[in-house]
C-alpha cells in the first residue's frame, strides 16, 4: 500500500522529502513548484527550481502554474485524484480549493516550533533571536498563514555558533524523516492532530535587506546571532577601509570573545585574532568575504587585509 502524493515545494530544503517520500515507496501523481527564474551571471538564463530538478531527476511530471486564480490550474490539481498534498516551502499561499483538493488534505513540513516563528523566515529567525531550540513539524493546513494542527514534532538543538546554512541542512533530513513517519501514520488511519496553541504566537518576517549589515553598538550575543543567523545568505555585512575605499564584507561566522572586560569603541579591532568590540562584550570574527571574492578564515583575510588593533570598522 502507497499514498498517492501531490508534493508541493521550490528551494533545496525541500529536495530530501521529495526524495524520501519517493523512495518510501509512494506515488508522486506530480511535482508542484515556483516557475523558472531568470538567472546565471547576467540574469537571461530561465533557472528551474532545486525542486523542479529533482523531479525530473526522478522522471516525475512538473508543473510551475504562478498561482491557482486560474480555474483551470485548480482542477487540474483536482483531477489528478490524490490522497493527500505534502506541502515543503513551496512559496505560495494555497485557496482552499487547493487545500481541500485531495481525499485526505494537505500537509506542511513547517522548520519550527510551532506557533513560534510561523512565516517565511523561521530558520533565520529563531538563530537571531538566540533560540536554543527549534524543530520541523508536519501540521495539517488550514486557510490561515502556519496555523493548523500538529500532527508530528521533531526537536532540533541550535549549537551556540550553529549558522543558518548549517541549522537548514539539519531540518532538512529532519523534515524529510518526519514527513515520512507521518505519511506512513496516515496511510494507517492512525494519525493524529492536536491544536496549536493559543500563547507565543511569533511571525518570521522575510528577511529584509535593510537589516543585514551589523550594528556593533549591540550587545555582543546580539551581534554574534545577527551574523549567524543570516550566514551564509543573504549574509551580514559591515563596511572596511581597503586601499584607501570603503568596501562592504560580508561577515559570514563568528564567535563570542572571552569575556574580558573591554573598554573599547564599538567596532574596533582589539588584537590580531580579529576581535571586535561591541555594545557590551566582544565578538571574534571566523570567516569573512569580500565582494567577488571566495569566503576566507580569518587569518587568510588578514593576510590580504590587515587590520592593525585599534581600527574601528563600520
Amino acid at each position: 500500500m502507497s499514498l498517492r502524493i501531490i508534493f508541493m515545494g521550490t528551494p533545496d530544503f525541500s529536495v530530501a522529502t521529495l526524495r524520501a517520500l519517493a523512495e518510501a515507496g509512494h506515488e508522486i501523481a506530480a511535482v508542484y513548484t515556483q516557475p523558472p527564474r531568470p538567472g546565471g551571471r547576467r540574469g537571461l538564463d530561465l533557472q528551474k527550481s532545486p525542486v523542479h530538478q529533482a523531479a525530473e531527476q526522478l522522471g516525475l511530471p512538473v508543473f510551475h502554474p504562478v498561482n491557482f486564480r486560474d480555474p483551470a490550474d485548480r482542477d487540474h490539481f483536482v483531477a489528478l485524484k490524490a490522497d493527500v498534498a505534502v506541502v515543503v516551502a513551496y512559496g505560495l499561499l494555497l485557496p482552499e480549493a487547493i487545500l481541500n483538493g485531495t481525499r485526505l488534505g494537505a500537509y506542511n513540513g513547517h522548520a519550527s516550533l510551532l506557533p513560534r516563528w510561523r512565516g517565511a523566515a523561521p530558520i533565520q529567525r529563531a538563530i537571531m533571536a538566540g533560540d536554543r531550540q527549534t524543530g520541523m513539524m508536519v501540521m495539517k493546513m488550514d486557510k490561515g498563514l502556519d496555523t493548523g494542527p500538529v500532527a508530528r514534532t521533531a526537536m532540533v538543538d541550535i549549537g551556540p555558533n550553529m549558522t543558518a546554512g548549517e541549522l537548514h541542512d539539519r531540518l532538512s533530513a529532519v523534515g524529510a524523516a518526519t514527513m515520512v513517519d507521518a505519511m506512513a501514520a496516515l496511510e494507517a488511519g492512525t494519525l493524529t492532530t492536536v491544536a496549536q496553541p493559543e500563547e507565543g504566537v511569533l511571525y518570521a518576517a522575510k528577511i529584509d535587506k535593510g537589516e543585514t549589515r551589523v550594528d556593533f553598538s549591540r550587545p555582543a550575543a546580539d551581534v554574534h546571532n545577527h551574523i549567524r543567523g543570516l550566514a551564509p545568505f543573504p549574509g551580514a555585512w559591515t563596511e572596511l577601509a581597503i586601499n584607501g575605499k570603503p568596501e562592504r564584507v560580508k561577515l559570514l561566522a563568528s564567535e563570542l570573545a572571552p569575556p574580558d572586560s573591554v573598554n573599547a569603541l564599538p567596532g574596533t579591532v582589539l588584537n590580531e585574532h580579529l576581535e571586535i568590540a561591541c555594545g557590551s562584550g566582544a565578538v571574534r570574527l571566523v570567516r569573512l568575504q569580500k565582494a567577488g571574492g571566495k569566503p576566507l578564515s580569518a587569518e587568510d583575510f588578514l593576510r590580504g587585509t590587515p587590520l592593525p588593533s585599534g581600527t574601528v570598522i563600520a
